[in-house]
């Protein structure tokens, strides 16, 4: 009896199987298509009817893209990344958003090293990637997480000697297609993108487009130079620190563009047409920054849509590079106050180096010929210091004699300055003409990327960097790593003071103690200085060490 029942259930259940097979099945899998069929007639006939634009000036998606075989399981589906290769970068695209997840340099290493990876410009810790898009009013709420589909066949497009264009389009549940095309040529940095906002709704779609670039806040141990957002606003350049975001973080005006820099690299957003515009600055808790280029509000009728051009250019900070590419990029290079200064000595070291290709000896001729012109300024400055030497023996009988009655004393050392025609303060010229130099070409030097990586002699590999004899596994006090011996730090140190040697000492005792210390502060304040703007300072040393020793013996 128990087996009877048990083959009968069997038997139930076999029967009941096939049954469903037979009558179900075959049905779900005919209405599938069938129903996405219906969805594709309908934005078909919401999109062509009575609009401007039409199906044929559309990215092309195939069927097999918008009907995928995990959409009939009912699976969830994965972006894809599209990887496009140039000679000058690798940049990835991501699906999700059509953001930009990570954009590669090929002429440009991370480290020094002859076998270190490329230069990636995207940080890791950018979960969602760079270039994003959005709109101000948030009326399209899942466009943070839009699963954007192209028509690209394969997952890598190669683009050498030749342009090609990609395009990603999302259609929101409203009806509101949203579309980034990117242009890619061989032969330059430039990417063109195109947005076109496209309503396929019933209704009127009012809002501000919003193109963001993201990256990871700038390491403030590192933050000599300018690193952080910037922009071209009424032709004006606008460097934000950090930590002023919070005072300001709205900018408006005619944009010439928006970037984020740091300090050899920046990333930046181009637009073609003239508008009063907004740049919106973000700092989100997790050391996030974005740089938003808010576009004018936008009323887009149904059945019509909107088109919206940049220019983006992710790539190196060369002053070179910039000026040829035009759209007042190579504003984005800017080296202080002392700016007008600083780059006629860029491009003159670069000039030096088309002949020379020793971006070490390029520095050196060009302190030399710095020193050459302001030879006159301190041959007058080192003939004053002398004339002073030569009085030092009489100011001390004076400030011994009145030693007790200050006011007596200045009197008399004044006067003895009329009489020997002393003026004290001129051998502080040579400094004071100096330091706009000084500053000039500390900002340069460090920031220049001609030198990043460039090798000048023996152990100096890297001019951008620090000069490091050895390497060693611990700490040493006041020194960044790496850790070794600053050897042109110490020989500029030694020369600084062999020159306060030179040099007659101030005439009160205290002061004269101070200056002695001087060589020692600054090869402190060297020791983590570019090695290029060292070898500046050491060359000047030894140029004003000759010079002076040359107008003792003039004058003796």
């Amino acid at each position: 009896m128990e087996q009877g029942r048990l083959f009968l259930a069997i038997a139930i259940s076999i029967a009941v199987f096939l049954l469903w097979e037979l009558v179900f099945v075959d049905r779900q899998a005919v209405q599938k298509p069938e129903e996405e069929l219906q969805k594709a007639k309908i934005v078909e006939q919401k999109t062509t009817k009575e609009t401007p634009f039409n199906k044929t000036s559309e990215a092309v998606i195939p069927d097999q893209v918008l009907l995928k075989k995990d959409d009939v399981v009912g699976a969830p589906e994965l972006p894809r990344t599209i990887t496009v290769n140039s000679p000058l970068y690798r940049v990835q695209i991501s699906e999700k958003g059509a953001v930009f997840k990570s954009f590669v340099l090929k002429d440009y290493r991370a480290r020094v090293e002859k076998d270190a990876p490329f230069k990636e410009l995207i940080s890791k810790d950018l979960s969602g990637g760079t270039l994003r898009t959005g709109f101000a009013g948030n009326s399209l709420p899942g466009m943070k997480d839009a699963l954007f589909q192209t028509a690209a066949e394969g997952e890598t497009v190669d683009i050498f000697g030749r342009s090609e264009e990609i395009s990603f389009s999302w259609e929101s549940p409203q009806g509101i297609t949203v579309e980034k095309r990117f242009h890619f040529s061989a032969e330059t940095y430039l990417i063109g993108l195109t947005v076109v906002i496209k309503n396929g709704s019933n209704q009127t779609f009012q809002d501000s487009l919003v193109l963001a670039l993201v990256s990871t806040t700038p390491e403030k141990s590192r933050t000599y130079g300018f690193e952080g957002p910037s922009a071209l606003i009424n032709n004006k350049l606008e460097q934000i620190k950090v930590k002023k975001i919070e005072e300001k973080s709205e900018y408006t005006g005619k944009i010439g563009w928006i970037a984020i820099e740091d300090r050899y690299f920046m990333s930046g957003i181009i637009p073609k047409t003239s508008a009063e515009e907004r740049m919106r600055l973000l700092l989100n808790p997790d050391n996030i920054l974005e740089n938003q280029l808010v576009q004018p509000p936008s009323l887009i009728e149904p059945g019509t849509q909107q088109i919206y051009q940049y220019n983006l250019y992710l790539g190196p900070k060369s002053l070179k590079l910039l000026s040829k590419l035009g759209n007042d990029l190579d504003k984005a290079i800017y080296f202080g106050w002392f700016d007008f200064i600083a780059k006629p000595c860029l491009w003159f070291m670069n000039f030096l180096h088309g002949f020379i290709p020793n971006y070490g000896v390029a520095i050196i001729i060009l302190t030399i010929f710095t020193k050459v012109l302001l030879w006159p300024l301190g041959s007058k400055s080192y003939k004053s210091m002398n004339e002073m030497k030569k009085v030092q023996p009489l100011m001390a009988e004076i400030r011994e004699k009145y030693k007790g009655d200050k006011k007596k004393m200045n009197e008399e050392i004044m006067g003895l300055y009329k009489t020997y025609k002393v003026n004290p303060m001129g051998g502080c010229l040579p400094m004071i003409v100096q330091i706009p130099v000084f500053f000039a070409l500390y900002r340069m030097l460090y920031e220049a990327i001609e030198l990043r990586h460039a090798p000048f002699l023996l152990w100096i590999t890297d001019l951008s960097a620090p000069d490091r004899l050895f390497r060693f596994d611990f700490s040493i006090p006041f020194m960044q790593p790496p850790y070794g011996i600053p050897v042109l730090t110490l020989v500029m140190g030694a020369t600084m003071l062999l020159q306060q040697k030179m040099s007659p000492p101030p005439g009160d005792p205290a002061q004269a103690k101070m200056m002695m210390f001087m060589p020692i502060i600054f090869t402190f304040i060297f020791i983590n200085f570019s090695s290029g703007l060292v070898l500046y300072w050491l060359t000047n040393n030894i140029l004003s060490i000759g010079q002076q020793y040359y107008i003792s013996k003039k004058n003796a």
